[in-house]
């Protein structure tokens, strides 16, 4: 249940936590690639309602529309639309920041949980084996 959760907010963690959990290789995959996209799918429901909010608090607190990092996703989205958001959401964003950033510039629910699907299954197996591989490092620091 901690992968799952942990997985719904910040991807990377999953497979940590999984792993140091004694979790399996498996369940830790498959845990973190359902964490991720119950956050996809909650958040792709209510992502046009969450960025307006957003928006409306940035506004408030008179803080910049644009920063550095915002100009990067949209650079990422001209080139790469909802493609290279998926693909950088687990690893640069969160599961919640990459779905919303996807269904405000357009993208339809569909292709926002297809496209975030196969990310989180090819980041989740990589990651998973990455931090499976490398546990031995962290336990020469620890």
């Amino acid at each position: 249940m901690s992968v799952y959760l942990i997985s719904m907010v910040k991807f990377f963690a999953g497979p940590v936590t999984g792993i140091s959990l004694g979790l399996s290789y498996t369940e830790t995959v498959l845990f973190t690639v359902a964490g991720m996209m119950t956050s996809v799918l909650v958040f792709s429901i209510i992502g046009n309602a969450f960025s307006k909010w957003i928006s409306k608090r940035r506004r408030q607190q008179q803080k910049p529309v644009f920063s550095n990092k915002n100009r990067r996703i949209v650079k990422v989205w001209q080139k790469f639309g909802v493609t290279g958001i998926a693909f950088l959401t687990p690893i640069l964003l969160t599961p919640i920041v990459g779905t919303i950033v996807a269904a405000l510039f357009g993208a339809s629910r569909k292709r926002i949980f297809v496209h975030m699907l196969w990310s989180s299954v090819f980041w989740g197996l990589c990651l998973t084996l990455f931090v499976l591989e490398f546990k031995h490092l962290a336990a020469a620091f620890f």
